[in-house]
């Protein structure tokens, strides 16, 4: 038994310079243009058995925007970032530039008095791995680039470093198919996807 699982990341919000820890600023008018561009391309996607979203307004509205009307699961919520919270990466570095340097270097370290990264992926991992699993059963996920990241190198069983090597864009979609402890990557195109959705 197989469960399909597309992941689609939330539209941008007003900053384009950089992502934000913790974004929790409300999709803005570039972000609803983001949505009604390719909402052609990601409707499709409405049609899946269950739909979801992360809690972050911009998950929740980019989902409302492509029509999924989804349910909001607290396991898809952003990696808790403490004191860094709504700071972009640049940001963070100018403030901290040797704990940011820590962390890069090693993905278990919390110097912003957080979530371990790797507790992250094992968090949005555990949400994978608990879905109703019913051979063909289709779900969607709309959630921040981060969630995505974090939820792609738990299906590859990759380090956590390799979270940083991940570059996951705005409303791009990405699959993921099996069940728990058994997850493969799915690389389709838009037309694929929506046919099959």
């Amino acid at each position: 038994m197989a469960l399909r699982v597309t992941f689609v990341a939330a539209a941008g919000s007003s900053s384009v310079l950089a992502e934000r820890f913790e974004d929790d600023r409300p999709l803005d008018r570039a972000g609803w243009s983001e949505v009604q561009r390719v909402a052609h391309a990601l409707l499709p996607l409405a049609a899946a058995d269950l739909r979801y979203c992360s809690p972050a307004p911009r998950s929740r509205a980019t989902g409302a925007g492509l029509g999924y009307a989804p349910l909001v699961q607290l396991a898809l919520r952003d990696c808790d970032m403490g004191r860094w919270r709504g700071l972009t990466l640049r940001e963070a570095m100018a403030r901290e530039p040797e704990a940011v340097d820590a962390w890069l270097a090693d993905p278990r370290s919390t110097p912003y008095g957080g979530e371990p990264l790797p507790a992250f992926i094992g968090r949005v991992g555990g949400w994978l791995d608990t879905r109703p699993v019913e051979d063909g059963c289709r779900v969607v996920a709309v959630a921040e680039p981060s969630v995505i990241r974090a939820a792609l190198v738990y299906v590859l069983r990759a380090p956590p470093a390799t979270y940083w090597n991940i570059d996951v864009r705005s409303l791009s979609a990405i699959g993921v198919a099996g069940r728990a402890g058994r997850w493969s990557l799915r690389l389709e195109g838009a037309s694929a996807q929506a046919a099959r959705a």
